[in-house]
Order: structure tokens, then C-alpha cells, then sequence
């Protein structure tokens, strides 16, 4: 069996360590867990992992957050993945720093990547992992603060949910999206 994993995120060195970057974090403890590299592929960075019998096509798009969807339609219609082996990672502003939560479905809120993931496949159907990076920022500052570094006390706490968002990804291609809610949301 075969998933795409895509952790969304913006290239550049500018936005390495910025809050809106977390998917591109996770996949790459993600790749980092099974000991493999991304290398450059159409639309982004691409690695293939192994894990129990299944395939993990990793993918970090180099499309910019707001045009997400563009890699990922490409890399499911290439790979022949269904939609229901996709696991879009991604920061989320409603939830408190460190929070992890997955669904199997939604809209995609404020988050324009989702937003654009949701458009380029005509359904917001497909499942994603959250990840809470807070709301302490004033009314109209939202660009900044998504857009702006890591605290060292966000940085702890990445350090810590990393290992369990990785946990989370291995359990949804394994277990399924309905066992791995069960076992970690609201955790």
C-alpha cells in the first residue's frame, strides 16, 4: 500500500524556522525516523520510506503554502494514491501550541493551504494532522505571528511532539485515521 505524506510549509531560508512551517518539521522527522533523505522532485522535496510492507511517499511542496494543492494533486495522480491515503500535516492557529489532533475530514478554515489542497481536489474529504501553534497574537496580526520564529519554549515543546506526531503518522498507514483519532486525539 502506498500513502503521500505531505507536510505543508514555505521554501526559503527566510521561512526555515517560522511557525507556519511546522509540516515541513514533522515530515522531516518523519524521513529522519526511517533514515532517508528528500531529494528534489516536481513541484518539491520527495523521499521514500519504507514502513511495515507500506510505501510512504513524503513530500515537502515547493509550491508555497497557498498553492499546496498543485504538489499535492500532482504526487496523488502520479503515485495512483487514493485520497484516502493522503496525510496533509499542517499548523493550526485554533489550537493551543503542541496540541496534535487528526481528522479524517474538514474545511480548511483560515489555513489557505488547506484551502487550496481543498479546491485543486474538488473535496475537503482527506485526512490531516494538525498541529496547534496557538493564537497569541492581537487582532490583524496573524501574517506575523504565523510567519514568525519559534520561541525557545515553542522549540521545546516541537521537540517533545515531534517523536508523537511522527507516532501519529505511522499509526494512521498502519491502524487507520478512526484507531489513531482514538488513540491520540485529545490526549
Amino acid at each position: 500500500m502506498k500513502y503521500l505524506i505531505a507536510g505543508l510549509g514555505n521554501i526559503g531560508e527566510e521561512y526555515r524556522n517560522t511557525r507556519h512551517n511546522v509540516g515541513f518539521l514533522m515530515v522531516d522527522a518523519l524521513a529522519e525516523s526511517g533514515a532517508v533523505a528528500f531529494s528534489s522532485a516536481r513541484y518539491g522535496a520527495m523521499a521514500d520510506m519504507r514502513f511495515r510492507g507500506r510505501i510512504l511517499k513524503i513530500l515537502k511542496p515547493s509550491t508555497y503554502m497557498n498553492l499546496s494543492g498543485k504538489a499535492v494533486k500532482y504526487w496523488l495522480n502520479k503515485e495512483n494514491i487514493p485520497l484516502d491515503n493522503l496525510l496533509v500535516i499542517t499548523d493550526d492557529i485554533d489550537l493551543n501550541m503542541g496540541i496534535l489532533r487528526m481528522k479524517s475530514k474538514g474545511s480548511g478554515g483560515s489555513h489557505n493551504g488547506l484551502n487550496n489542497i481543498i479546491e485543486e481536489l474538488g473535496t475537503s474529504q482527506f485526512p490531516r494532522l494538525r498541529f496547534g501553534i496557538g493564537h497569541d497574537f492581537e487582532r490583524g496580526e496573524q501574517v506575523d505571528y504565523v510567519l514568525g520564529h519559534w520561541t525557545e519554549e515553542e522549540k521545546n515543546i516541537i521537540a517533545t511532539k515531534k517523536n508523537i506526531a511522527v507516532e501519529m503518522v505511522k499509526s494512521f498507514v498502519m491502524a487507520g485515521i478512526n484507531l489513531t483519532m482514538s488513540r491520540y486525539n485529545n490526549k
